[in-house]
């Protein structure tokens, strides 16, 4: 009996446990959820696009000196707040007062130089009118000769008929010839006078003309060292590089006594003035996008909140466009890779308070709503 007993505990068989009717309530129910939140998950992504590829953006105007020079001071420190007008760094200006210096001496020789030339003007046109009026008195003298020419031939005629038959004496006849003689050369010596008036006149109109060409050279000269005057007070001014506009100083890399060059960067301005976000969105999720929907904001450095933005534009580019070295499909090793556009997105109700604090390049997750 023993040994049978033995042999039937050892062939024996157990029996599976049943499921109680709750094991299957369970899990009809954790199905149910599965796929409710399944379908909930499958309609939000068709009517909302999201990225965590994003960051905060604003206008970073770029401090660059327009002069070359040393640096005498730098007025401000790093991450400090500026506002428009703010100077900046100070340039060494010994070598800019020295050009304003010569420029302003270069201005007063030309001022000079110009009523000398007018003066000169004025003394040639004063000697054009003297020989015109001696002209007028040679012409006088002239017709006064000719017609005193005239008498005296007509005594030589009358007296050399009256001579023949000596009703007159030789020496009045001689004194009547003498007379149209005299005559004679009188006429011709106010002839060549009137040819040197002539020839005066001529020389003095040219040399008007001529000084007055130098009037037109000298204000000429007097304009382009006006000219240098204005450059020179501006390259003053520019010993002196002010801030733009409001915002924060980035790292400042310059110090006194540096030399810079004209065109070189000595830093950067982050402008206050205002801030968005550009957010990367792949190719394939801007099919539905558009301006003026609204987007879901989360920040990383406020988590738990939530803002409200809306798309302001869409890049005319993909990023990699814009990169240092973009892709070069032509080169033939071309893999296709998913591309990515900048999308800008405006805040909109955001705090003053929480704008101020943003910088640029913090991380945040937009969400785009596609049904407005």
């Amino acid at each position: 009996m023993a040994q049978d007993n033995i042999q039937f505990e050892q062939g024996e068989i157990p029996l599976k446990k049943k499921r109680g009717p709750v094991f299957y309530i369970i899990l009809g129910v954790l199905i149910l959820a599965g796929v409710f939140f399944g379908v909930r998950q499958y309609q939000y992504s068709q009517a909302h696009e999201e990225t965590d590829d994003a960051q905060i953006a604003a206008d970073v105007s770029p401090v660059i000196s327009k002069i070359s020079g040393y640096i005498s001071e730098v007025k401000v420190k790093d991450n400090q707040f500026v506002k428009q007008g703010d100077t900046l760094v100070i340039l060494d200006n010994r070598d800019q007062k020295m050009a304003l210096a010569q420029a302003e001496a270069a201005l007063g020789t030309a001022k000079s130089n110009v009523s000398s030339a007018k003066a000169g003007s004025q003394a040639a046109a004063s000697v054009i009118g003297n020989s015109k009026a001696a002209v007028q008195t040679a012409n006088a003298q002239i017709e006064a000769a000719k017609v005193n020419l005239w008498r005296t031939e007509q005594d030589m005629k009358r007296y050399s008929e009256l001579v023949k038959d000596h009703s007159i004496t030789q020496q009045q006849y001689e004194q009547a010839a003498a007379a149209y003689q005299t005559a004679q050369k009188q006429l011709q010596v106010l002839a060549d006078q009137k040819n040197q008036a002539n020839v005066q006149t001529s020389v003095v109109t040219s040399q008007s003309n001529a000084t007055y060409q130098n009037i037109g050279i000298a204000n000429a000269t007097l304009k382009q060292r006006r000219v240098d005057v204005e450059n020179a007070k501006l390259n003053l001014t520019y010993t002196a590089i002010i801030a733009k506009e409001n915002g924060y100083v980035s790292k400042i890399p310059v110090q006194v006594g540096q030399f810079v060059q004209a065109g070189s960067q000595l830093f950067s301005v982050v402008l206050s003035n205002q801030k968005w976000i550009v957010a990367n969105y792949k190719e394939t999720q801007v099919e539905k996008m558009v301006e003026g929907q609204k987007v879901e904001i989360k920040i990383d450095a406020y988590p738990g909140q939530q803002f409200e933005g809306t798309i302001a534009s869409f890049s005319p580019a993909t990023g990699s466009t814009f990169s240092l070295l973009p892709p070069d499909n032509a080169s033939g090793n071309f893999v296709k890779v998913v591309q990515r556009l900048p999308v800008k997105i405006t805040f909109k109700n955001m705090s003053p308070d929480i704008m101020k604090k943003l910088r640029v390049g913090m991380n945040v997750k937009t969400v785009v709503s596609l049904k407005n």
